[in-house]
């Protein structure tokens, strides 16, 4: 099937995402487990990505939690190196394709305002030829209702969207609407499949 666009996912894919990993750094393992087990913190994050205000749901998070008041507080202010490192090879195979005239959507649960802090230090989050942001469109993946509205948006049929995305949920959502999927688990593999897709030559798609 001819694969009119591609659609990456942002976190996992083209920068990390591993907030319990930088906690760990922060603040130590056993603190780190004590304060996730008491705190949703996910389920925090995931207010901001339907576009909630950034730093009143975490300020506002942080004062019902008073033994963790002070760590909550660093998801927003010291947001960006939460959303760290950048995956070089990812970027790459992005300019590649687009270069190749093939043309990147963004699909991703990320804030109005936190996206908009990752677009200062991250250049290439301008580059999308469409960004579809879940803070801005109020819906977030895995809902059916945002894979409807790219593909309206777009005026590009399921089947010549190929995904790829870090979670399997929001995958299978994909798929169930018949669009082209990969799972992603490294830039190695996402760069093998643009290659057997005739999207990029090997040469193309090396690092």
């Amino acid at each position: 099937m001819t694969i009119a666009a591609v659609v990456l996912d942002i976190g996992n894919v083209l920068i990390e995402w591993q907030p319990e990993r930088f906690y760990d750094r922060e603040i130590g393992e056993t603190r780190r487990r004590a304060m996730f087990a008491a705190v949703d913190l996910h389920a925090m994050n995931d207010r901001v990505d339907l576009g909630e205000p950034f730093r009143d749901v975490i300020y506002e998070t942080a004062e019902a939690y008073p033994a963790f008041r002070d760590e909550i507080r660093i998801w927003h202010d010291r947001w960006i190196e939460l959303a760290q490192p950048v995956i070089p090879h990812s970027v790459a195979l992005m300019n590649r394709l687009q270069s190749q005239g093939t043309p990147v959507f963004a699909l991703s649960n990320f804030g109005v305002e936190s996206f908009a802090y990752a677009q200062t230090h991250y250049d290439f989050l301008h580059a999308f030829d469409r960004p579809y942001i879940s803070g801005h469109l109020r819906m977030a993946k895995p809902d059916p209702a945002i894979y409807a509205h790219v593909e309206a948006n777009s005026g590009i049929a399921p089947e010549n969207l190929l995904f790829t995305d870090d979670r399997a949920d929001n995958i299978a959502a994909a798929k169930a609407r018949g669009w082209q999927t990969h799972l992603f688990e490294g830039p190695q593999g996402w760069a093998a499949r643009l290659v057997a897709d005739g999207l990029l030559t090997e040469e193309e798609a090396r690092p």
